[in-house]
């Protein structure tokens, strides 16, 4: 009687309410078991090398020495590794610390530069011989670029390593090898044509660390005690931002995010998505405390803050190069979302930041529909980004990567008028009417017609005759090679 009961529970909550019913179901389903560990020996195991130190926060991790090799066992997610180093040790490291033994940036003479940034780099050292090996504007290509002191005039060169029909690389054609390794460790003792031998590799200035998907392999909530609240940084669309500890190790920033009513299991889902995205040029989502309100954000902060307040109070100082890069690590960033099919729905220039080494990450992603409804409105007018909105977004709220283009372009706008507000003396309503007869926004004082056509190209009125962000970074790579 008592099980029949039970059951009759069950199915009339099921017929009558089966979005509930599916909603608790998805919410107490256990987590799935953990992979079984296979000890393979020394056979079939991926050969990896540290990029970057590693200090674990949890016992369960394993501590990383730059330059050394290690074992992966098991990659348990896609952000976190399990390991074994020399010595027999085991445990997680982060994926994007280490890199594949036989790749090519797994050498201490790659850098993952612009042709402008190795040329800053190779200046600073000035040193005859100094060299980076660097990824050229064509797609799976790469250029050595070269300093040379020769006659008391210095010089760069630019060398693109190109390959024979039978898949062999070269500098000079006459010496020809099987991988790129081997031509530069050629190269390193024979000039063979270039300008001078490669004589001193050199790395990134101020090597960036890259940051961790979460603070351990297994740990995304927070518990609110684990975080000290130093400063407040000001009052954003989410709530207050302040500047604070994790642990009293991590600087971090924690953003409040308001209550709208939104299920807290589908803030769940969202963080969880948004802590999986792991990309130099996006900000990374540390973890979430739940368990208060207002719901917590624990982020990586930036020491040069706002991408617009930036741009602003550099006004008049910032160099061209420094504005296309910019423009390029943006692109890189909503090139991975576009990748994962993940769509931001409120970039621009204030919801990017600028790092310590002067790099602009994308920030915010996904967070729109935390505090906006689902027509993404407000009676004031404040929150809805008229003026980074293409049509179809203004008349219809579909949103998709072109409607993320269209914004691009802006904040390409925003980044070369030095930080003016886009349709300055317009009201929202008029700048509606505008976008919507065809009217777009002028060419900047910084721009270029070059610069300026590329972004009056995100503004196309229909999705379909926008650009993607694959297509977008294309064409400002190239851009960079022949404007450095």
């Amino acid at each position: 009687m008592e099980m029949n009961e039970r059951r009759s529970t069950t199915c009339f909550q099921c017929q009558f309410y089966p979005g509930r019913a599916r909603r608790v179901a998805r919410v107490r389903r256990p987590p799935p078991p953990p992979p079984i560990e296979e000890d393979y020996g020394d056979q079939g195991l991926l050969r990896v090398v540290a990029m970057y130190d590693f200090i674990p926060n949890e016992d369960t991790g394993l501590t990383l020495h730059e330059g050394e090799e290690y074992s992966i066992l098991h990659k348990q997610t896609p952000q976190w590794w399990r390991a074994q180093d020399r010595m027999g040790n085991r445990g997680f490291i982060p994926s994007n610390y280490v890199m594949e033994k036989t790749s090519i940036e797994a050498n201490p003479w790659y850098c993952n530069i612009s042709r402008a940034e190795a040329e800053d780099l190779l200046r600073q050292e000035d040193k005859e011989g100094g060299f980076v090996v660097r990824t050229s504007s064509q797609q799976g290509v790469y250029t050595v670029s070269v300093y040379s002191k020769s006659e008391r005039l210095s010089c760069i060169r630019h060398y693109q390593i190109k390959h024979t029909e039978s898949g062999q690389f070269f500098l000079a054609e006459k010496h020809t090898f099987g991988s790129i390794p081997e031509v530069i460790t050629y190269h390193q003792h024979n000039a063979a044509g270039l300008v001078t031998r490669l004589r001193y590799p050199i790395g990134p200035m101020k090597k960036c660390v890259p940051a961790t998907s979460g603070f351990c392999s297994d740990k995304w909530e927070i518990e609110p005690s684990e975080l000290t609240f130093t400063k407040e940084l000001g009052s954003g669309q989410f709530g207050l931002v302040w500047l604070g500890k994790w642990k009293e190790q991590h600087k971090v920033a924690i953003k409040a995010v308001k209550d709208n009513g939104m299920y807290d299991e589908d803030f769940i889902e969202e963080a969880r998505v948004m802590m999986r995205m792991n990309h130099p040029r996006l900000v990374q989502l540390f973890g979430v405390c739940l368990r208060q309100r207002p719901l917590l954000l624990v982020t990586e902060i930036l020491d040069n803050g706002c991408l617009l307040n930036f741009l602003r109070q550099k006004s008049g100082a910032l160099g061209g190069a420094w504005l296309l890069s910019t423009c390029q690590d943006i692109c890189q960033g909503m090139n991975y979302l576009e990748r994962h099919n993940y769509i931001h729905r409120d970039l621009a220039a204030r919801n990017c930041l600028v790092d310590h080494q002067l790099h602009v990450k994308v920030s915010d992603f996904g967070m729109t529909r935390f505090v906006l409804d689902n027509q993404y409105t407000s009676s004031s007018g404040c929150k809805f980004p008229v003026k980074w909105s293409p049509p179809e977004v203004l008349h219809y709220s579909k949103y998709s990567n072109k409607s993320d283009i269209w914004s691009y372009g802006v904040v390409m706008w925003e980044v070369y008028s030095e930080g003016q507000v886009p349709f300055h003396h317009h009201s929202n309503q008029e700048v509606v009417e505008k976008i919507s007869s065809g009217v777009r926004l002028y060419r900047p004082h910084r721009a270029t017609a070059h610069i300026y056509h590329t972004m009056y190209h995100c503004w196309h009125e229909t999705p379909q005759g926008r650009p993607s962000f694959s297509e977008l970074l294309e064409q400002l790579n190239k851009l960079a090679e022949q404007t450095a």
